[in-house]
């Protein structure tokens, strides 16, 4: 459907009341993959080997080859779990997922279906207006990364119209934890920033607890958005059955969650009011028009053939090691943000600034690598954004807060004017001018995992 042909928001919201649903998948940063010894690429250190370099018999589904629980991911897997507010489950099964699709070398994946290893929690998540609204958790699971396929030709680099496709297994069998919301409702107008706020709360979490790098620009962190509509009940009438929803996969930003959630809830509106009916599907997201497009009809679980994974035994972590994950959780979210916000001096205005940009984390990072927080705030939601939104790109993916720190302290002691120091954020950016020496040091850093 052309974008002409969708209902005005406010409109639309008239006529049906959405429900919203979020399947986040987050890349865990081991050292080594989900049920073998292979390298993880998710993890910094090793993300720029070549293609088909970080495999093994198990990542490709060999006969006879075997696979082995990776701990230090259940460990990671639990942690999040206690972060999301869930109950870990006394004893979680794994079990296969069975489909097809060239990236899935074994035909099957390993994931976790009725028992999960946390499941029953909540997330709160503060909107632009300062309000809070709470997101409830149905579960959060294990499983594995499928492999990542590349289709040369054509004028979308999608499949269709494709010459050929290439296919690369380094990312098959890294450790993946899918989080999985219950319906949202009542977010009404809010719900597109229902969800980009959302998807910032998670980033922050998995950030905080160190067990992801959360970069969607890398696909570290990847969000398929549901959204459904039911007409509006009238006063004394119970709702209406939940509508028909279709699954935006794979968002890459959470400034695209906002707007694939807007515009899905203003297409399948229009759609609806001219008496037409919802397809149960899939839907890629297009960044360059802002629209949706038909992937495949979703599929139920029963179209999986989930049975038990006879492979692998149950995971029944100890209590005392669950108490003790449960100890070294890092501070909520909300009681960082208010931390923080009075560390810097900043006023409301100021913190809803750099927090409305998505640049918290950036802006934390840099000033403990020892820039002024107002030089910080000011380097990434001012030049630094502009340049991201120019590029249609993450500004992290631009430039690193150490370097940044270095380039702000250049400006203080007067050897770089506020000119001068834009033109070199600009060329780091751009890839024309290298970051200051140590900015490698940092990037290296920032990626402070444990061993596998």
């Amino acid at each position: 459907m052309a974008k002409a042909d969708l209902m005005d928001f406010d409109k639309a919201l008239e006529l049906f009341e959405p429900v919203l649903g979020f399947e986040v998948h987050v890349e865990l940063s081991t050292k080594t993959k989900m049920f073998s010894d292979a390298p993880n690429p998710a993890n910094s250190e090793n993300v720029t080997a070549g293609p088909n370099t970080q495999i093994t018999p198990v990542d490709l589904g060999l006969p006879g080859s075997l696979p082995v629980v990776n701990r230090t991911a259940v460990e990671y897997s639990i942690s999040l779990g206690l972060a999301l507010g869930c109950s870990i489950a006394a004893s979680s099964r794994f079990a296969r997922k069975n489909y097809f699709y060239p990236d899935l070398a074994k035909d099957y994946q390993i994931s976790q279906y009725d028992e999960p290893i946390a499941f029953e929690g909540s997330v709160e998540v503060e909107l632009e207006d300062g309000t809070v609204f709470t997101v409830p958790i149905e579960r959060a699971h294990m499983e594995e990364d499928a492999g990542k396929l590349t289709h040369v030709g054509g004028a979308t680099g999608r499949i269709q119209g494709a010459e050929y496709s290439l296919v690369d297994y380094n990312r098959a069998g890294v450790p993946l934890v899918e989080i999985v919301t219950k319906p949202i409702f009542g977010a009404e107008h809010n719900a597109p920033a229902v969800g980009k706020a959302y998807v910032s709360t998670i980033r922050d979490i998995v950030r905080s607890l160190g067990i992801s790098e959360a970069r969607m620009e890398r696909g570290n962190l990847r969000c398929d958005a549901n959204v459904s509509l039911r007409p509006r009940a009238r006063a004394g009438e119970p709702p209406a059955p939940l509508g028909t929803r279709t699954e935006t996969k794979n968002v890459n930003s959470m400034r695209s969650v906002e707007r694939a959630v807007r515009y899905e809830i203003q297409r399948q509106a229009a759609i609806l009011a001219a008496g037409g009916s919802i397809t149960q599907e899939t839907r890629h997201w297009h960044e360059d028009t802002g629209t949706t497009s038909p992937g495949r009809p979703k599929s139920d679980a029963d179209d999986y053939r989930y049975f038990p994974e006879p492979d692998l035994l149950p995971i029944e972590p100890d209590p005392k090691l669950i108490e003790s994950l449960r100890a070294a959780l890092p501070e909520a979210p909300a009681v960082r943000r208010r931390r923080l916000r009075e560390s810097w001096g900043f006023t409301e205005l100021e913190f809803q600034d750099v927090q409305n940009s998505g640049l918290l984390v950036e802006v934390e990072e840099t000033v403990a690598a020892g820039a002024a927080p107002a030089q910080a705030r000011k380097w990434w939601t001012g030049e630094i954004a502009r340049l991201a939104n120019a590029q249609n790109a993450e500004p992290a993916a631009l430039i690193t807060p150490l370097a940044v720190s270095e380039i702000v302290a250049l400006v203080e002691s007067g050897e770089l004017t506020d000119r001068m120091a834009r033109q070199v954020v600009e060329g780091v950016a751009a890839g024309r001018a290298r970051p200051p020496r140590s900015s490698r040091r940092a990037a290296s850093r920032s990626s402070r995992m444990t061993a596998r």
